[in-house]
């Protein structure tokens, strides 16, 4: 089975509310954080945006964190927001800085030069499967249907994504076709700059895949623009229980790109605490399962320590497959 590991908890459940880490304690609503500032490394909309707004709304709601204020900050593949939390650590206290499996892969490249070690660690929150779309006019059905029009013709069987070559669309297109028995290298994948661009492709023939985050696929399925052929889930995700995942259809192969939260180089240990046990009981609320369900996203709780053994773990894992593919 291929599988990108993602580290030792990859995918708990959210019975880890009843964890404390001996910050304020929560009862009959008291808040836990009276405020929170999110720092977004990407423009609005993505996933990284996503996942920010929609923890702030669950902390909030839920009466866990009084305020939440949203910050988004663009640049060098994330790596603006991760140099400005490093330069202005002092001030950037009642910061946290959303990140996900980007931070692994552009440390590893040089894209930017500092990486997840540099940060304070608060803990990674949820997971987002990646999936395989075609458009909704296309022929392609299925991954035996993609993979038959692959062994046709590879050369006008290309696979799009929003992400550079080597990236993680890159990655998880490469990691699919390789389980299905091809040779990942011989893949031909066309990089995007934005979600747009990529569907102009794909609904103009230019593209005959598009491989992209599973919350993503699931909107623009919903909009009837696409059809998921394929989830790298393990099981099939509710919130498109028609979505085949990859192992049903012979594809042994699984991937999760997990998101989660830093702070600031020197974030005091008590300021920590209390973030991480706002995280930690913010699963238990109906308000967080509000967000996670309708976003599709899987509970991975990953605290402190945790967080960087499960960081090291796909540091290694992803390392090991950029060098197979020459990216390394």
């Amino acid at each position: 089975m291929t599988t990108l590991k993602l580290g030792r908890r990859a995918l708990m459940g959210a019975a880890m509310a009843a964890m404390s880490f001996g910050a304020p304690a929560f009862a009959d609503g008291h808040q836990v954080v009276d405020s929170i500032h999110f720092l977004i490394p990407g423009g609005a909309g993505g996933g990284w945006d996503g996942t920010a707004r929609g923890t702030g709304e669950a902390l909030t709601k839920a009466g866990l964190v009084g305020t939440a204020s949203y910050e988004n900050m663009s640049g060098g593949g994330g790596g603006k927001a991760i140099g400005y939390l490093i330069e202005n650590a002092e001030s950037n206290h009642g910061t946290l800085m959303v990140n996900s499996t980007p931070i692994v892969i552009r440390s590893l490249t040089g894209v930017f030069p500092h990486n997840f070690r540099d940060l304070t660690l608060v803990a990674g929150t949820i997971g987002d499967y990646a999936a395989i779309v075609v458009g909704k006019d296309s022929p392609i059905n299925n991954m035996a249907d993609l993979l038959a029009a692959y062994d046709a013709d590879p050369g006008n069987t290309a696979i799009g994504g929003g992400s550079v070559p080597g990236g993680m669309d890159h990655l998880v297109a490469a990691m699919v076709m390789e389980a299905a028995g091809k040779d990942a290298l011989g893949v031909k994948y066309i990089p995007y700059d934005a979600g747009g661009k990529a569907m102009a492709a794909l609904l103009s023939g230019e593209i005959a895949a598009l491989s992209t985050g599973f919350s993503e696929a699931v909107d623009l399925a919903n909009a009837g623009e696409v059809k998921i052929i394929g989830v790298t889930s393990a099981e099939r995700v509710d919130a498109a229980p028609d979505a085949m995942t990859m192992t049903e259809q012979g594809i042994d192969t699984t991937f999760v790109n997990w998101r989660g939260f830093f702070g600031a180089p020197g974030l005091p240990a008590e300021q920590v605490a209390a973030y991480q046990d706002a995280i930690a009981k913010m699963y238990d609320t109906p308000e967080w399962e509000d967000v996670r369900s309708r976003n599709g996203w899987v509970n991975i709780h990953n605290p402190g320590d945790d967080f960087k053994a499960f960081l090291e773990d796909q540091e290694k894992a992803i390392g090991d497959l950029m060098k197979k593919l020459g990216f390394l």
